[in-house]
């Protein structure tokens, strides 16, 4: 039986733009672009996960608020449950600094991206207009 792992996953809007990141090298899946967040630990809603998260891997402060999707994603190794939290930067945060050698991007929505999604937030990303 596989693992299921919770993972709470932000949409950060700035205006129409959205912030992206990438796998990092000498991770699974380096270099496809996923929406910043993390694992949910035990205890934690999505929301705290990723104020957490994000401090972690962006040293960016968050407001979060509502859930805008959902999506359930068998890989071969394991099942990811993705909570995609609407995320805005707070006023008194700092500009985003990728901690763990990952590029971010903000993307505009409404225009085409090629950009190569982690299967599990290609969805949302389009969805989302990206």
């Amino acid at each position: 039986m596989k693992n299921t792992i919770e993972v709470g996953a932000a949409v950060i809007f700035d205006g129409d733009e959205i912030l992206i990141t990438s796998r990092p090298l000498g991770r699974e899946y380096a270099g496809l672009w996923e929406f910043p967040g993390g694992k949910i630990e035990y205890g934690e809603t999505p929301a705290q996960c990723l104020v957490r998260e994000l401090d972690e891997e962006l040293g960016i402060s968050v407001n979060t608020f509502d859930q805008i999707y959902f999506t359930k994603y068998e890989y071969p190794e394991r099942t990811v449950c993705l909570h995609f939290i609407r995320c805005m930067m707070a006023s008194n945060s700092s500009a985003p600094m990728p901690r763990e050698n990952q590029q971010l991007q903000w993307l505009r929505r409404g225009i085409l991206h090629r950009i190569n999604f982690l299967p599990a937030d290609e969805d949302v990303a389009l969805f989302l207009g990206l």
